[in-house]
């Protein structure tokens, strides 16, 4: 092969891996992300995932539903110890846990953090808190130094497809029987941000989740999606 058809990618000077995930709490002005603590945040999350009655927010999800207070404690407590994936809780301003997230797939070496496992309760779903709780584990991954911030869900989730455009991730493509779960295949829907990005989905994040784009009732101004789109990239 002649040297002019190699086609080499960019250099990436001076890199150097980041460290891992810290293990404090993600502040922010509508909620807070903690460490998974089994002990004082399984109640509140068993009562916030109740309210789903027909258990349809864990269609998607590998394990669950939970029919006590004391299988789920039992299932986060096999998780709260894991470094990967990397459990936090996200708290409500009353200081109520009203859903969990995590970062997972973490490679330093390559600079790649995938944000997963994304049970948010019914209260928590289509807040400020919801969407800040992301904006948080995004900021906190690209501040230590990551380059890629990824999203994956099955591909028939409509919702997380969604959402992940919404919050600027752009689509990658899909994998096809890609695994198995609940006795069923699942082809996944790859979704991905990187850090030459990030300052614009700060921009738009924060101009989204300032006091001001909201009335006395709570209604938006500028929509999240308009302000992310233009950082969206088109998959080949």
């Amino acid at each position: 092969m002649p040297d002019s058809d190699l086609d080499l990618g960019f250099t990436v000077d001076g890199w150097q891996p980041p460290p891992l995930p810290t293990k404090e709490s993600m502040e922010g002005n509508y909620c807070r992300l903690t460490r998974l603590d089994p002990e004082t945040h399984t109640a509140d999350l068993f009562a916030a995932f109740a309210k789903d009655a027909k258990n349809i927010d864990w269609t998607y999800l590998p394990y669950g539903p939970f029919d006590s207070p004391s299988t789920l404690k039992t299932w986060l407590e096999a998780v709260a110890g894991e470094s990967d994936p990397l459990f936090y809780t996200v708290m409500d301003g009353q200081e109520k846990a009203v859903g969990v997230a995590s970062y997972l797939r973490i490679t330093p070496a390559n600079g790649s953090i995938e944000v997963g496992h994304i049970h948010f309760s019914l209260q928590l779903q289509k807040t400020p808190a919801a969407t800040e709780a992301m904006y948080l584990m995004m900021k906190h991954a690209f501040a230590l130094g990551y380059r890629r911030y990824e999203w994956k869900c099955d591909a028939l989730n409509q919702r997380s497809r969604r959402a992940a455009l919404r919050l600027g991730l752009s689509f990658e493509g899909i994998f096809r029987q890609a695994t198995v779960y609940k006795g069923r295949n699942r082809d996944t829907a790859w979704y991905a941000t990187i850090d030459l990005e990030w300052p614009k989905l700060k921009t738009a994040f924060e101009a989204w989740l300032d006091p001001a784009n909201f009335d006395a009732s709570g209604k938006q101004g500028m929509s999240l999606s308009d302000l992310t789109a233009p950082v969206l990239v088109a998959s080949e």
